[in-house]
C-alpha cells in the first residue's frame, strides 16, 4: 500500500476516536526518516491509547502491522512505525513542547478533519 495511502487511514482513524488537532506532514525529499509524519493530540492519557489503538486497529485491518511502537504505557508521546509512516500521539502539553511541526517546518502540511 502506498505510504500516503497509509498516512490518510491513520488519519481518518484518529479522527473518528476524536483525536486534536490531527495534521500529515509529507517530508518526502526533507528526510529519510519517513515520508509521512501523522500527528495528534488526545485529551488524557486513556484518549491517547484509544487514539492508537483504534489506528492500530484500522490499519491491520488494511494488512499492515507496525514496525515499531513506543509510549504506550506513559501514553505522554506515543509513536507508531510503519516504516514510510511514523504517527505521534500526543497530550496536548507534549505536543507543545516537542512541536514536531516547528521542527519539521520544511514540510508540507495536509490539514486532516
Amino acid at each position: 500500500m502506498e505510504a500516503a495511502r497509509v498516512a490518510e487511514l491513520a488519519a481518518r482513524a484518529i479522527v473518528a476516536r476524536k483525536g486534536l488537532d490531527p495534521v500529515i506532514l509529507d517530508l518526502q525529499g526533507i528526510t529519510l526518516i519517513a515520508d509521512y509524519f501523522v500527528i495528534a493530540s488526545g485529551a488524557s492519557t486513556v484518549h491517547v491509547q484509544a487514539i492508537a489503538s483504534h489506528v492500530e486497529t484500522v490499519l491491520e485491518e488494511a494488512g499492515l502491522q507496525f514496525l515499531h511502537r513506543e509510549g504506550r504505557d506513559a501514553a505522554r508521546w506515543l509513536l507508531l512505525d510503519y516504516g514510510a509512516v511514523v504517527v505521534h500521539i500526543f497530550q496536548e502539553e507534549d505536543r507543545r513542547f516537542y512541536n514536531l511541526e516547528r521542527l519539521w517546518r520544511d514540510a508540507r502540511v495536509i490539514k486532516v478533519g
